[in-house]
């Protein structure tokens, strides 16, 4: 027989098989009363429309007998249950009668313990259980409940035993009953003595001790291990961390062991250009940026950043930030900053400030700002008036409150910041655009809030919202006090810091798919306002608007920080008009 003939046999004898299988036509469910049939359907796992086969009513009647001995009725009939075929036989019919039964209910529950004289403490909340149908799983959410309490009061290897159920009727009512013996072991008190870490080779070991604020003999609470890793993720020093482990050693004493994975917190990067003359009348010039963070100095938590951005030909900034945490082993932080920005030919931009910020809990810290900022106007060949040559002593508050399960890529949680600084401006020239009337000491206010939220609608899909808005009061504002919108940090589809105003907001809303637990594919829709009053002596218009920008991205874990890449398009770009946006966050 040659193969080409035995392949049309197979086919044929497939397509035999195929053409005369039997389908469920229809299925119908009568008798019951306490479920719906929609509910029985879903347990059963066959729709209209499947292939019968041998045993299937067997089957299905095991299916629904567990789900209803799982809600408390252990007593189900299944008589005139049967399969109705066609009389083409192409097709059949189930017809499920189903008789619930009457439900098994809890009658006594008795409870013992280890300890006799807080027995009553822990039976109490079973008492509710009394007189209920009986339902292993709300059995087992009153079981995990107690357990719970127990390793939030010290107790972590605690356990519960159902030790018997005795199942009986009542003859002259025809009702089903049941009796729990439950036996409680509460374990071993135990207190957190030693915390033993692991996997950290650069950061020292009080650096994340004093991150944990457990003190040597607290009471082991397994709710508070459990938020452990999100204290030490702020840190960003590690890999995403797990929840500790807690065992007692030799000799009886408590130890909570902490696996780490330390990531590249050190790092150097940025990108030089050379832009060659456009004509003979000018000469070429370098662009780029270089950004050099240490964010764990030598283990100690200690962080310092370097950078520098020519932004063009005639503009470029310099920054450099240094951190000082925990100051002589108290929960405050010292920052200090250095700014300057070269603005065009326009002016110079120089801020120095400092701030102490006090950690009341993992989650909450405010901060006291001082600062002091300089303006300096570029001197030209002809007089031009650009801005004044000023000086601010600025002074301020902040207030942060961080509830996200993870900094830089979370899942749930929100991040609320806001703040208020105060500033002093005087103006002390140029003398020939200082009019008699012009005030010489000004009074600026800025104010600013944000508020981001993150929720995790299904495994490693997360919509992410923000909503931040900024104002700036005072008499009369100059560009180098005004607040900057457009781009990657604001709203993407614009120029980098596109529109100048004395008051800005702006929302993002983001759909991200994870693709690692910090790398994800996202796609945005942005939404800005930015308001700017006219001043008729600086020849300044009112400049009001709200704008769009919508687009997708991705965010790449990188040894540098989160690469994000987005290409954005502003309402009513076309797809060449679209803005690539880069950014690194790898925040300081």
């Amino acid at each position: 027989m040659t193969p080409r003939i035995k392949y049309f046999i197979l086919l044929f004898i497939f397509s035999a098989v195929f053409c005369s299988a039997q389908t469920i036509k229809k299925i119908e469910i009568t008798g019951n009363t306490a479920f719906s049939e929609t509910e029985i359907k879903s347990w059963i796992g066959i729709s209209e429309g499947s292939v019968l086969f041998k045993g299937l009513t067997d089957s299905v009647k095991a299916r629904i007998s567990k789900n209803l001995i799982l809600n408390g009725h252990l007593h189900s009939e299944f008589e005139g249950t049967k399969i109705e075929v066609s009389p083409d036989s192409q097709s059949a019919a189930l017809l499920l009668i189903v008789d619930e039964g009457t439900p098994t209910r809890i009658q006594n529950i008795f409870f013992s313990a280890d300890d006799s004289v807080r027995i009553k403490d822990h039976s109490e909340q079973f008492e509710y259980l009394e007189g209920e149908v009986f339902r292993p799983h709300e059995i087992e959410v009153y079981i995990n409940e107690l357990l719970t309490n127990l390793e939030n009061k010290g107790f972590p290897f605690a356990s519960v035993r159902v030790q018997s159920v005795y199942l009986y009727d009542d003859s002259t009512s025809d009702e089903h009953f049941a009796d729990l013996h439950l036996k409680l072991s509460e374990g071993k008190s135990s207190t957190i003595d030693m915390i033993e870490i692991d996997g950290n080779t650069s950061t020292k070991d009080y650096v994340i001790i004093r991150e944990l604020r457990i003190d040597p003999g607290e009471m082991y609470s397994q709710e508070k291990v459990e938020d452990l890793p999100k204290r030490l993720n702020k840190l960003r020093f590690f890999e995403p961390v797990p929840v500790p482990r807690f065992y007692l050693d030799s000799d009886d004493k408590g130890v909570l062991l902490i696996n780490l994975k330390e990531k590249n917190t050190n790092n150097i990067d940025g990108i030089i250009g050379y832009v060659p003359s456009s004509n003979e009348n000018e000469s070429g010039y370098v662009t780029g940026l270089v950004n050099v963070i240490l964010r764990n100095i030598f283990g100690t938590g200690r962080a310092a950043s370097i950078r520098w951005q020519k932004l063009d030909r005639n503009s470029q900034e310099l920054e450099l930030k240094y951190l000082e945490p925990w100051l002589f082993s108290y929960p405050f932080n010292l920052n200090a900053g250095l700014f300057q920005r070269i603005q065009d030919t326009t002016y110079i931009q120089r801020r120095l400030e400092g701030s102490l910020e006090y950690l009341a809990t993992e989650d909450i810290s405010a901060s006291a700002i001082i600062a002091t900022e300089e303006v300096i106007p570029t001197v030209r060949e002809i007089p031009v008036f650009t801005v004044y040559n000023s000086s601010a002593l600025i002074t301020g508050v902040n207030l942060k409150i961080d509830l996200r399960d993870d900094p830089l890529s979370p899942t749930g949680g929100f991040l609320f910041e806001t703040g208020y600084s105060y500033s002093r401006k005087k103006i002390n020239g140029p003398e020939e655009y200082i009019s008699p009337t012009l005030e010489r000491n000004i009074n600026l206010q800025r104010i600013t809030a944000g508020l981001s939220g993150f929720y995790e609608i299904f495994s490693r899909n997360v919509i992410a919202i923000s909503v931040n808005g900024k104002e700036l009061r005072g008499p009369f504002f100059e560009q180098s006090d005004l607040w900057r919108l457009g781009g990657t940090r604001t709203v993407r589809g614009y120029r980098e810091d596109q529109f100048l105003a004395s008051r800005i907001a702006w929302a993002n809303l983001e759909y991200r798919l994870l693709i690692t637990r910090r790398s994800y594919l996202f796609i945005f829709s942005d939404v800005g306002y930015y308001f700017r009053d006219e001043d008729p002596d600086l020849g300044i218009v009112k400049a009001e608007d709200y704008i769009l920008g919508y687009g997708l991205g991705l965010t790449v874990d990188t040894a540098i920080g989160l690469l994000l890449v987005s290409f954005g398009l502003a309402e009513g770009d076309s797809f060449s008009e679209g803005k690539f946006h880069f950014g690194i966050l790898n925040e300081f």
